[in-house]
């Protein structure tokens, strides 16, 4: 037996970034240069470099002292993961503190690579970077609060607008308002008031980034009982969120459900990122608040793709790796999307762009929990593809996407499947999961869930306004009771008249 793992894509050199930051130092080694990055490992300290910057114009040396060693373990790491390129990027803090250059100097020493220090136009162009990796035609503001600062730049599909960077990260902010949050909100708004970017964002998303925005949505979701603990594109109404943002804000988080799920190391900033995200709703009136998992080095990564790849979609990368990686067979989950292609038109379905390709994402997912046993096939693919690290969807079509095999797997008339997280999706999209899966139900029973049958089949319409599914004569011993039987309920479920023929 050849004991090399198979759960990884041939190919792919795993790639390491390192982000010094104002208040963490994080290693990140990502299974290669792709649109829809895996990661290999992940590792984070929460140094607080930039702690007391403000007062003493210097990097905290505990926190010096603190990260050498961390940072030794980093580039053992990286070289144990067989990492072939180690990149290392510095913020606010390392670029702003009088010993920023000796730290620097030390650290690439540790390191054995040089370490680039972005400036603040730099540091909110990767974030943006992060924002178009991250999500399907982005149009809004990317704001990313670090320890040291914040970042604003406008992001229309692929184009970065012109970024700033404002002095209210965490840290610095806790340090300008020596602790005192009434200082704190009005710096905030002090330095917000005349933020070019928000200006630009009235009634368009806000994309938040960053560690401490990060753990105030994850206390949101805690609060409000939300069902699918997934960070990115986690979306929060700013009507709605309003008192918890100010609740937050004034220290009161201590009785807020979940509060306890939240590090203790990362509660004390909470206050300051409710403050700054506040006064950015207040001055720029986005739509609403999505939350991205993505960042500045994601951002730096995407900036490694070759150009030719930067238009592919990140969810249908992201699915054709898992078909790829976990399916039967790969080439029958490409096949699907044509096949489905031509059932829709058949049906005279009509779909927007983004339920398509929510469409041929489930596709290539359809047949991901094969190995389970036939019991737990749908549920295992529902948590896998709910819960999956996938980047370019939103909550409402990771649960389309997650629906759709568990229809399949678990019959398309049941009402109690997953009901927590079908509240989540529109009415639109469960029924369109159920036809979906209602599909895969007829397919897969036809080709054994292998490739060369489904592009010989095609819908054909009969003379009472019904259509046949059409088998080529010599795939006729494929036909019997039980497709026949699946037919009849995809004819049930899509409202048509339907039957299963062969051609001579």
């Amino acid at each position: 037996m050849n004991f090399d793992s198979q759960g990884r894509l041939p190919g792919r050199k795993p790639v390491a970034i390192v982000d010094i930051g104002s208040n963490s130092v994080r290693l990140v080694i990502y299974e290669g240069i792709a649109r829809a990055p895996t990661v290999l490992f992940n590792e984070k300290m929460l140094a607080g470099l930039g702690r007391g910057l403000v007062s003493t114009g210097r990097l905290d040396p505990e926190a010096v002292t603190r990260s050498m060693s961390e940072f030794a373990r980093f580039r053992a790491l990286a070289e144990q993961s067989g990492a072939e390129e180690l990149y290392v990027i510095a913020t606010a803090a390392a670029r702003e503190a009088e010993n920023g250059a000796d730290f620097v100097e030390r650290a690439e020493k540790v390191f054995g690579a040089p370490i680039r220090i972005l400036s603040g136009k730099e540091e909110a162009y990767y974030s943006a970077l992060g924002i178009i990796a991250g999500f399907h035609d982005a149009d809004g503001i990317a704001g990313d609060l670090g320890g040291g600062s914040l970042e604003l730049v406008d992001v229309k599909n692929d184009t970065v607008g012109e970024g700033i960077t404002l002095p209210l990260g965490g840290l610095r902010l806790q340090d300008m308002a020596k602790g005192s949050l009434a200082t704190a909100a009005r710096l905030a708004r002090e330095h917000l008031s005349g933020a070019a970017p928000l200006k630009l964002g009235k009634g368009r998303p806000f994309y938040a980034v960053g560690g401490t925005w990060r753990n105030l949505a994850r206390l949101h979701m805690n609060a409000t009982d939300y069902p699918l603990t997934v960070m990115h594109n986690y979306e929060m109404l700013t009507d709605a969120s309003v008192d918890f943002l100010r609740q937050v804000g004034k220290g009161e988080f201590d009785k807020i459900k979940g509060i306890e799920k939240i590090s203790k190391s990362r509660r004390a900033l909470l206050p300051y990122g409710a403050l700054v995200l506040s006064e950015v709703i207040e001055q720029m009136k986005p739509s609403k608040v999505v939350v991205s998992a993505l960042g500045v080095r994601e951002g730096f990564l995407h900036s490694l793709l070759p150009q030719d790849e930067h238009g592919h979609d990140p969810l249908i990368e992201a699915a054709a790796e898992f078909a790829l990686l976990r399916s039967r067979s790969y080439a029958h989950a490409r096949e699907l999307l044509d096949w489905t292609d031509q059932s829709f038109e058949a049906f005279g379905i009509e779909e927007t762009d983004t339920e398509k390709r929510l469409r041929h994402a489930a596709c290539l997912l359809s047949d991901i929990g094969w190995r389970a046993h036939p019991e737990y096939r749908g549920a295992q693919s529902l948590n896998i593809i709910a819960h999956a690290s996938f980047v370019g969807v939103d909550h409402p079509g990771r649960i389309y996407l997650a629906l759709a095999p568990l229809f399949r797997h678990e019959g398309i008339f049941n009402e109690d499947i997953a009901p927590e997280l079908r509240v989540l999706a529109p009415q639109r999209y469960i029924e369109r999961a159920r036809l979906l899966g209602a599909m895969f139900r007829v397919v897969y029973l036809l080709t054994a869930s292998m490739p060369g049958i489904m592009p010989r089949m095609r819908w054909e319409k009969r003379g009472d306004g019904g259509l046949a599914l059409v088998l080529p004569a010599d795939c006729a011993p494929l036909n019997g009771e039980r497709p026949e039987g699946r037919v009849a309920q995809l004819a049930k479920v899509a409202g048509r008249k339907l039957d299963l023929g062969v051609v001579g």
